[in-house]
């Protein structure tokens, strides 16, 4: 069962100026509410686009990283490279050591001298 109301509202200019004063705190609310809603909204949506910024950076960094320490590796072989060239145009500028790489290369020999081509691989025999 339901209670019947027992209490009646009076019909008066305070009770209407009452009534309206309590809508407007309602809507107010409603209004705030609303508010506070949307702020957090754009705040969710800057913070999102800005962890997602954060993270496609740190991945590019890691990216960039990785390919600066090739970079520093093949910058060292290089290096090494470039030091065993200087050094193997020192030697051919030395015209002993041209000649002893025509000796053993192309098989030129002294005055007088014989040269027998042995085989490099081990024969079966």
């Amino acid at each position: 069962m339901q209670k019947k109301k027992t209490v009646t509202k009076l019909n008066s200019q305070y009770m209407d100026q009452y009534d309206a004063y309590i809508e407007r705190q309602k809507r107010k609310k409603q209004r705030l509410f609303r508010r506070l809603a949307l702020f957090l909204v754009v705040v969710a949506i800057a913070a999102g686009s800005m962890a997602v910024y954060h993270f496609q950076q740190r991945a590019l960094h890691a990216e960039k990283l990785e390919e600066y320490k090739q970079l520093q590796e093949e910058l060292a072989d290089l290096e090494k490279k470039e030091k065993k060239y200087k050094e193997e145009i020192q030697l051919l500028n030395d015209e002993e050591y041209i000649l002893e790489i025509a000796r053993t290369k192309y098989f030129l020999s002294k005055e007088g001298e014989l040269i027998f081509k042995t085989p490099e691989e081990d024969s079966s025999y």
